[in-house]
Parts: structure tokens; C-alpha cells; sequence
């Protein structure tokens, strides 16, 4: 069986894993405003961003 490369570095998986434990308790906030984050997606997304802004490897963002 062959490895999996990983896709984010341990540093970026901290980061998501802080952001849902904070969704999970209900006291994540997002944007200049601070509303709730209602959905898990939404929790993923901030982690990773918070870990771009700090510079850690992560691939680039899906262009829309």
C-alpha cells in the first residue's frame, strides 16, 4: 500500500483542529462582525486561513 503525501503541513492541521473545537463548543466567530459559523465547512475554511496568514504550507486556494 502506498503512502499518501500530506496535503497540509502539522503546523495548518493545529490550526483547523483549534478552529472546530471552538465550532464543537459553539464560540467560533468569522468575519469583522463576529457572526456564528454554522457549519463544519465554514470551521475548515477559517482554520486554514488563519494558517495561510501565519505562512504555513498549505496548497492554494481553488480559484472561483
Amino acid at each position: 500500500m502506498a503512502k499518501s503525501k500530506r496535503k497540509y503541513s502539522k503546523a495548518a492541521s493545529g490550526e483547523v483542529e483549534k478552529e472546530m473545537r471552538r465550532f464543537e463548543r459553539g464560540t467560533a466567530r468569522s468575519g469583522k462582525r463576529g457572526g456564528k459559523v454554522k457549519s463544519r465547512k465554514q470551521a475548515i475554511a477559517i482554520g486554514l486561513s488563519i494558517a495561510r496568514k501565519k505562512g504555513d504550507k498549505l496548497p492554494k486556494r481553488a480559484s472561483p
